[in-house]
């Protein structure tokens, strides 16, 4: 990546334009965290309803307080852990963050990605870009620059390409504003991972905490979607749905785990963290070759495959 591209890329947000930009999770479309019709670029572009809340991605050694109303000591020490890196968390919104960044809400999603191109582009900036993933509203996550090509075209002023995605998946979000960790949607950072750090267990799911949950990203019943119906399948069950459906004159796609089931399958490695960097640019690519269907192969339902089922569960709801 030339500094001629961060340079033009900042200029371009300065302007109140957006930018693509990838993460170590998945590519997001930046804007101006602190300008509000900026921001609304990102909602009209996305066809975003205004109530869901973008995440803030801040420069590396920018203090939390800037943009917190309030930091608990929790907060500190996972930001020193695992910043940069595939975290967000959710922490009473400072008074100069728009609301338009929050949904309206009085809380703010924070974090700082773990991929040289975005943090070349913050430390330029020198402030904060809020950037959802650089797709239409629930449709697929990107993880590579052509993805967003496919999404929006020359509509995105300027894609930076730094490569596939290494995560793949996007952000863990834990949720520090009601007193008790809370983590709201799973990723590569575990709950046992942010216990390790501020020695008490976060929660997870439905687990209760001072007051009602605040809206963040990802949360839809469906979400991360194709646009080819889809549905998730029992390993034992895989070949007879298949031959089932191929027996009504159906065209199926097949996302396996770690063999090949049919003539139009793509198949994962059966390794969590090797599945979910694969995941999106597999149903990507399944979705764009016109099957009646898709078949998804279901993973294991143990904690290491916990984000990975989350997204599929929503993506084929």
């Amino acid at each position: 990546m030339t500094d001629a591209l961060i340079a033009k890329a900042v200029a371009l947000l300065r302007a109140g334009q957006v930018v693509a930009l990838p993460t170590e999770t998945v590519y997001g479309l930046g804007a101006d965290a602190l300008n509000p019709a900026a921001v609304a670029r990102i909602f009209a572009l996305k066809g975003r309803p205004a109530e869901h809340p973008l995440i803030v991605h801040l420069p590396p050694d920018e203090p939390l307080d800037n943009w917190a109303a309030s930091v608990p000591e929790a907060a500190r020490a996972l930001a020193r852990a695992f910043w940069p890196g595939p975290l967000t968390m959710i922490l009473a919104r400072g008074a100069r963050v728009p609301k338009a960044v929050t949904g309206g809400q009085d809380t703010v999603a924070l974090r700082v990605p773990d991929h040289p191109v975005a943090l070349a582009l913050l430390r330029a900036f020198g402030s904060g870009i809020a950037a959802p993933s650089a797709n239409r509203f629930g449709h697929i996550s990107p993880t590579t620059a052509a993805h967003v090509r496919d999404e929006f075209g020359a509509a995105v002023p300027l894609i930076l390409d730094g490569g596939p995605c290494r995560v793949g998946l996007e952000s863990t979000i834990v949720d520090l504003s009601r007193g008790a960790p809370v983590v709201l949607r799973p990723g590569a950072i575990g709950a046992a991972d942010i216990a390790r750090v501020i020695g008490s267990a976060a929660m997870t799911d439905g687990a209760t905490a001072a007051g009602p949950a605040p809206r963040v990203s990802g949360l839809l019943a469906r979400h991360y979607a194709p646009r080819t119906p889809a549905e998730l399948v029992e390993s034992a069950a895989l070949p007879g749905r298949l031959a089932e459906l191929a027996a009504l004159g159906q065209s199926v796609g097949v996302l396996a785990l770690g063999r090949t089931v049919g003539q139009n399958c793509i198949a994962l490695p059966d390794d969590p963290a090797a599945y979910g960097q694969g995941l999106y640019a597999a149903l990507r690519e399944l979705d764009g070759r016109g099957f009646s269907c898709l078949l998804v192969e279901a993973p294991p339902r143990d904690e290491s495959w916990r984000a990975v089922n989350d997204r599929l569960q929503r993506a084929v709801a």
